[in-house]
């Protein structure tokens, strides 16, 4: 891999290490939205919610369109949704749920489902009491 492209995937990284531009990233996944619905969404202030998507702008993240005055931003492309996607389905299998992406969707709205529990994670549990 040519120096200049793991420069650009570490800086994409960069602008992942924030909680703030993953939620933005993760809204933007299957639609396109204005700054100030981007803002309810998070409850974040809409001059704060600009800062982050001029960023991710920059980074080549998202994409803007304008219609009249409002600017309203998507996802640049698949392979943004796809790392945005698969970096908040890699967080959920450290809870101890059963991963939301694993059930269908209608079940996932409902309640956490628990981890069905291992004779192993049973056994070591017993050894340590």
């Amino acid at each position: 891999m040519p120096i200049e492209q793991a420069e650009l995937a570490a800086e994409v990284f960069r602008m992942l290490a924030d909680a703030t531009r993953v939620r933005l990233l993760w809204a933007l996944i299957d639609q396109e939205l204005a700054v100030n619905e981007l803002a309810d969404r998070l409850g974040k202030p809409a001059p704060s919610v600009s800062q982050h998507l001029a960023k991710l702008r920059l980074a080549r993240l998202v994409r803007t369109r304008r219609e009249g005055t409002q600017v309203f931003y998507r996802v640049e492309n698949e392979h943004v949704a796809q790392l945005v996607r698969d970096a908040v389905y890699n967080a959920e299998h450290a809870g101890p749920e059963l991963p939301r992406h694993h059930l269908d969707e209608g079940v996932a709205q409902l309640a956490p489902v628990p981890r069905p529990r291992s004779r192993a994670h049973d056994s070591a549990r017993q050894r340590t009491s």
